[in-house]
C-alpha cells in the first residue's frame, strides 16, 4: 500500500500514528505513539510530536518545536519556529506526574503563534487569535485577538488574513 504522505528519511514514525494525505514531515522528526496528524499538513526540520497529540488539518509547523501531550492543534494553526508549548506548570524530574497532570492547551482554528512565543498550558489561543513572536501567553487568548509581550497581553484585533485593524 502506498503512503499518501510524504516522510524524510531522517525522521521516526513510531507505531498507532495517524498521518492524514499530502502531510509533509521533514528532517528529523519524531512522531510518537498514538499522535493524529491531518491532511496537508506541513512539519518542519526537527519537530517533536508527542504521545496522543491531536493536530487538525492544514496546520504548519516550523523547525524546532515540539509539540506535547495535552496540547491539540485545530485547522489551520500555524506554530512559528521553536515556539513552545508546556504540559505541566510545575515539573519536578524527581516527582513525574504522567499523563494525568498535564493541563490541556488548545489552539483553535486558523490561530498563529510567532516564533519564539511560549504558551504555558492549561490555556485555549481562539479562533483566528495571533500571538506575536517572542510573546508569554499565560490566560486564554481571545478569537481574533493579537497578543504580545510578556506576560501577552491585547495588543489588537486581527481579520482572519492576519491584517490589524
Amino acid at each position: 500500500m502506498e503512503k499518501k504522505y510524504f516522510v524524510h528519511e531522517s525522521s521516526y514514525i513510531d507505531e498507532n500514528v495517524e498521518i492524514g494525505e499530502g502531510t509533509k514531515i521533514w528532517h528529523f522528526c519524531h512522531i510518537q505513539s498514538g499522535a493524529r496528524i491531518g491532511k496537508n499538513c506541513s512539519l518542519g526540520q526537527n519537530v517533536n510530536i508527542s504521545n496522543r497529540v491531536k493536530i487538525g488539518n492544514n496546520v504548519k509547523i516550523q523547525n524546532n518545536v515540539s509539540v506535547y501531550e495535552g496540547v491539540e492543534l485545530e485547522d489551520g494553526v500555524f506554530c512559528g519556529p521553536s515556539c513552545v508549548f508546556t504540559n505541566d506548570l510545575t515539573p519536578r524530574a524527581e516527582f513525574p506526574k504522567g499523563s494525568a497532570g498535564y493541563k490541556k492547551t488548545l489552539v483553535k482554528h486558523g490561530a498563529s503563534i510567532g516564533a519564539n512565543a511560549t504558551i504555558v498550558c492549561g490555556h485555549a489561543i481562539g479562533e483566528y487569535a495571533m500571538v506575536a513572536a517572542g510573546a508569554v501567553v499565560t490566560r486564554d487568548v481571545p478569537a481574533y485577538t493579537l497578543v504580545a509581550g510578556v506576560p501577552a497581553k491585547e495588543v489588537g484585533i486581527v481579520d482572519k488574513k492576519g491584517e490589524i485593524k
